[in-house]
């Protein structure tokens, strides 16, 4: 009711099963979830994430829609336990998501239990958020009061072939290039 979805699902599976890969459990569960919902849009976990469960999360869901054969509009990998500020700008996908502060705290106190034992993921989120924002350009006004980023997922949908692995470390390499040219071009 709250964020008026249409529909929120839960896996109801312990992290062992997700981190399994052996286990076909979660991709059974999100290649029914698919086929029943054809969702345009696909948000998940970025898999460069540091959560174990949420790199099994985003390693099932790109598995499920392999065998289906299913490639969406967008599929984006969000950052949630790992920021993704680290990647390249013409990289990076960037979502505003400020100017709803209301339904932001109200989404947040769903989950009251985890905020409860001492994990401010309520203020945690909204710190990055607004971080995110602010520190997006270093020359000129913010454009946005909060934003989020993603990595763009959908190459590997369309390349079956293409490693997750492998092109997770591809923006990481990248990465580490723009470092390196900065520093180079400025000593």
């Amino acid at each position: 009711m709250i964020g008026e979805y249409n529909a929120q699902i839960f896996l109801d599976l312990p992290s062992g099963k997700l981190k399994d890969s052996s286990d076909s459990t979660a991709v059974e569960y999100f290649k029914e979830i698919v086929s029943r919902t054809t969702p345009r849009i696909i948000y998940t976990h970025n898999t460069a994430d540091r959560h174990e469960t949420h790199v099994a999360v985003a390693l099932r869901l790109v598995q499920a829609l392999r065998e289906l054969g299913y490639i969406p509009e967008a599929f984006y990998g969000c950052e949630v336990w790992r920021g993704l500020d680290w990647v390249n700008e013409d990289e990076k996908v960037v979502f505003d998501v400020g100017g709803r502060e209301d339904l932001e705290a109200a989404l947040l106190g769903v989950f009251d239990s985890q905020i409860a034992g001492g994990k401010r993921y309520d203020l945690a989120v909204v710190g990055r958020r607004r971080a995110n924002a602010t520190f997006s350009q270093a020359h000129g006004v913010d454009t946005a009061r909060e934003t989020i980023f993603a990595m763009d997922l959908l190459p590997l949908l369309k390349d079956k072939e293409l490693s997750v692995s492998g092109y997770t470390e591809e923006f990481i390499l990248r990465f580490a290039k723009s470092v390196k040219e900065k520093i180079t071009e400025l000593e």
